[in-house]
Formats: C-alpha cells, sequence, structure tokens
C-alpha cells in the first residue's frame, strides 16, 4: 500500500481549520493540526479525529514567528518524515474599525499573521515538497476571503488587503512551483458561521448580512473545507493558481 499522506493545516483548533482536519481525516490524511494558544480546542479536534481511525499530530506554533514556523516543520519531518499538503487557514481579525482609525500595530499584527505567516509556511512546505528538493511534490491551499475582493469597508480593510496578498502569494507561487510538482489554490469563503466574527465584534455578523446573499444564507465551515479538500486531492490535478470562491454568490 502507498504510504499514508500527511497533511499540515494552521489554525486548525477552530471554524474552517477544524472543519478540513475533520475532512482530511475522512479522506485518509494523516493530520498536522496547528494551534496558537487554544489547546483544549485542538485537542476535540485531534480526538474527533482519533474516534474516526484516523491520525492526528498536535503542534503549536506561531505563525507569525519564522523561528516557530521552522521548528513546526521540522517536527512534521521527524514524525512522519514527509509532507504532501498545506492548508494555509491561520488567519486573524481586529474589531470593526474604520480605515482612519487604525495604528500600526493594529495594521502590522494582522499582516504578520496572514500575509507573513502565510509565506514562511509555505516556504516551509515548498523546501519539503518539490521536486527540486527531492520532495515527491504535494498541494498548498491558501484560505483567502471574498473581502479580498469587495474590501470589507467599514470594518476591516486591513484584514481584506491581508488576502488580497494572500490571493497574489497564490498566484506567484503557483507559478513558481507547477514545474516542480506542486499545485497552488486558493478558496475564498464568504459569510461563514465561524467564532472568527465575534474576533470582530460582531458574532451574529452573518446573520445581519446574510440577505444580500443570493442563495439567502450563510454559509457552513464543511462546505469551505470540501472545496479545500478538493483542491488538496488528485482530482483537481489540473488546477493550479486559481480559487474557488465558497460564498453563496457574493
Amino acid at each position: 500500500m502507498p504510504a499514508q499522506k500527511v497533511v499540515l493545516i494552521t489554525g486548525a483548533g477552530r471554524g474552517i481549520g477544524a472543519a478540513c482536519a475533520l475532512a482530511a481525516a475522512r479522506q485518509g490524511y494523516a493530520v498536522c493540526l496547528n494551534y496558537l494558544r487554544n489547546e483544549g480546542a485542538v485537542a476535540e479536534v485531534a480526538d474527533a479525529i482519533s474516534a474516526l481511525g484516523g491520525t492526528a499530530f498536535t503542534v503549536q506554533a506561531d505563525v507569525s514567528s519564522e523561528a516557530q514556523v521552522v521548528a513546526m516543520f521540522s517536527q512534521i519531518h521527524a514524525r512522519f518524515g514527509r509532507l504532501d499538503g498545506l492548508v494555509n487557514n491561520a488567519g486573524i481579525l481586529a474589531r470593526q474599525m474604520r480605515v482612519e482609525d487604525m495604528d500600526a500595530e493594529r495594521i502590522n499584527r494582522i499582516l504578520a499573521t496572514n500575509v507573513t505567516g502565510s509565506f514562511l509556511c509555505a516556504r516551509e512546505a515548498v523546501r519539503r515538497m518539490s521536486t527540486r528538493h527531492g520532495g515527491q511534490g504535494g498541494a498548498i491551499v491558501n484560505v483567502s476571503s471574498r473581502a479580498a475582493v469587495l474590501g470589507s469597508p467599514g470594518e476591516y480593510v486591513d484584514y481584506a488587503a491581508s488576502k488580497a496578498a494572500l490571493d497574489a502569494l497564490t498566484i506567484g507561487l503557483s507559478k513558481e512551483v507547477a514545474a516542480d510538482g506542486i499545485r497552488v489554490n486558493g478558496v475564498r469563503p464568504g459569510l461563514i458561521y465561524t467564532e472568527m466574527h465575534a474576533d470582530g465584534g460582531e458574532a451574529g455578523r452573518v446573520d445581519r448580512l446574510k440577505s444580500g446573499v443570493p442563495l439567502g444564507r450563510g454559509g457552513e465551515a464543511a462546505e469551505v473545507a470540501q472545496a479545500v479538500l478538493w483542491l488538496l486531492s488528485d482530482q483537481s490535478s489540473y488546477s493550479t493558481g486559481t480559487f474557488i470562491d465558497v460564498s453563496g454568490g457574493r
């Protein structure tokens, strides 16, 4: 039998990351669950994967820290000896605010996690998966947002800008590593029921805005996970540098 494929999902303790982790386990991946602080939440995801008969490996790291990212990938290599996929999902936002009221500390904190963190994880994944470096190829899926296109005016333009940068990383990196056996794609969720909206100060944001969604409802994290897993899989073998919007038409 072929060796079990290994995927790393950053920010896997809740929301879309947790849904991706469970979906990956159901599809037979060994799942590396990155988290920053909430060890209890990621342990619940790991337990759920174990209950499915799957393999889960939790690893703490702040993706905005280069040293911690390097250490995380070293731990994964020591445990599994391979890496086949990366889901760049870890992301943060801050309270809803107009640009005129934002300070540099807030903006830099958003960009450090959402942009620098994604670059660092992609870099380490490429170094391990690239056929140029002796790897077997693989797939990277960047979890962006429809905010990258819509801009999130009056709420979090800084978050939207960080996701637009992630889209540029997706396009540029896909062309860099296409000949190295690595595909790079993105998923842009729309209004999804996750805990993240509370981080922006409005836990009920999806319900407030869902009337503007053509499909008339908010989305579920599991619906986003299905798009992510398709882009990770060999079923999408001719797709790279592209995006799936999971946004109900918004």
